[in-house]
């Protein structure tokens, strides 16, 4: 089979198909093609859309290849099929972190990181296909354990795992919240100058915190000088965010 056959027909079976082709059936279906070809073939075909500015184009997701139009188009796309956005919720999209970067992870662990029962939001990602069981934990009560789904990474257009957004590696004392904000601090807008924080039906500001093993001077009179406090950290918080994929 000729080379540009080949080509075409790798063509014709990603534009039909609805998920991810993985470069083992591609190599299957077409008998006499290997692993190398059937890459350099679809390397190939992404070189001529991209030269004749074409609206789509062939991405690795989810553990294969899959074409897809370009995301700017999604609002002409989906007036055509009158689908509303596929978005998750707040919650749903926590809990979906949660699994993905702690995966194997119990229903219990989901819970004590958000605080709140996670068994409704587990059914909805359930029924998205966004998780699946991984089994039970070998503990008493044998708990279920969730993990993300191949589906996962076709929603978010990641390749792997390995495509998620690093998580900062905090300290310990980076997540003492509790002692952060009884210390934040406010700008006043009038002085420009930073104001300690007042608590709620109170116009007396906070306590300062006892200093422990602060080492001391004092000057040639005697006074006794206390160094700088230095400034209070400040914690961003940060988001998942994957590439935006349009079917």
């Amino acid at each position: 089979m000729e080379r540009d056959e080949k080509k075409r027909i790798i063509e014709a079976l990603l534009f039909v198909s609805d998920k991810p082709i993985s470069i083992d059936t591609l190599r299957d279906l077409l008998k006499d093609a290997d692993a190398v070809e059937v890459r350099g073939i679809i390397e190939e075909l992404n070189g001529e859309y991209a030269s004749s500015g074409r609206s789509f184009n062939i991405k690795e997701i989810a553990g294969g290849f899959q074409m897809l139009t370009d995301p700017i188009y999604s609002k002409w796309i989906s007036l055509l099929y009158k689908k509303p956005a596929d978005k998750l919720s707040g919650p749903a999209l926590e809990t979906l972190a949660i699994i993905a970067y702690r995966q194997p992870i119990t229903r219990s662990e989901i819970e004590a990181i958000r605080g709140v029962n996670v068994d409704g939001v587990l059914h909805t990602l359930e029924e998205r296909q966004l998780i699946r069981t991984r089994g039970r934990l070998d503990a008493p009560g044998r708990p279920i354990l969730y993990g993300t789904t191949s589906e996962f990474l076709q929603h978010f257009g990641l390749k792997s795992l390995d495509e998620l957004p690093k998580l900062k590696e905090f300290q310990e004392s980076d997540l003492d919240f509790i002692r952060e904000k009884a210390r934040a601090e406010l700008v006043n807008t009038q002085t420009g100058k930073l104001e300690p924080k007042e608590t709620p039906g109170s116009a007396e500001p906070l306590p300062a915190e006892p200093a422990k093993d602060v080492p001391v001077s004092s000057d040639d009179d005697g006074a006794v000088k206390l160094p700088e406090a230095a400034p209070a950290s400040v914690i961003e918080e940060g988001s998942l965010n994957g590439p935006e994929r349009t079917a």
